[in-house]
């Protein structure tokens, strides 16, 4: 045994133990139990955020770079004439396609006009022929299928071939 305890000693004296690395991993780890999911979310979103940033900062860089490139006052003469005269041939083609909307708008309204008028002339002309041949009034036919009297099962009428009634209401009478 004692050879075992000397065996130990020169072991412990081999393998040097560190106290200062210890007592930092213990609260490390412990705040990384409790806190591990926080602390992972933090780190993604803080992440993301930089992304964000560099990504907007890269654009900015790049709409200053063509703009200070581009500066060149006869080439700004000519794209802006350009887009006007693109401009102005896009509202000519409008009001061209208005004007040829209104048109057909104009010959409809006159087709139904027409129509219109024609349709009264012919209701007119019928009126006369009609009016011209019967001199008398005639009666309006009765709609036959409606029952005029018979059962009615909301007045309560005896009729059909249900005889049913409801019950007294009340206590029954019993001994």
């Amino acid at each position: 045994m004692e050879a075992d305890d000397a065996a130990n000693v020169r072991n412990e004296g081999v393998l040097p133990q560190n106290q200062d690395l210890n007592v930092v991993v213990t609260p490390v780890t412990q705040i990384l139990s409790d806190y591990g999911w926080y602390l992972l979310f933090l780190c993604v979103g803080v992440y993301l955020l930089i992304q964000h940033l560099n990504k907007k900062r890269y654009i900015q860089n790049q709409s200053q770079s063509v703009t200070v490139v581009n500066q060149d006052p006869v080439s700004v003469v000519r794209r802006q004439e350009a887009l006007e005269a693109s401009r102005q041939r896009m509202q000519e083609e409008l009001n061209a396609k208005a004007e040829e909307f209104k048109e057909r708008q104009k010959m409809i309204e006159e087709e139904k006009r027409k129509q219109k008028m024609l349709y009264k002339g012919k209701a007119k002309v019928a009126q006369n022929t009609e009016e011209a041949t019967s001199s008398t009034v005639l009666k309006p036919k009765t709609d036959k299928k409606l029952r005029s009297g018979g059962y009615n099962p909301l007045a309560g009428d005896g009729g059909g071939t249900c005889s049913w009634r409801p019950g007294r209401r009340g206590p029954s009478a019993g001994g």
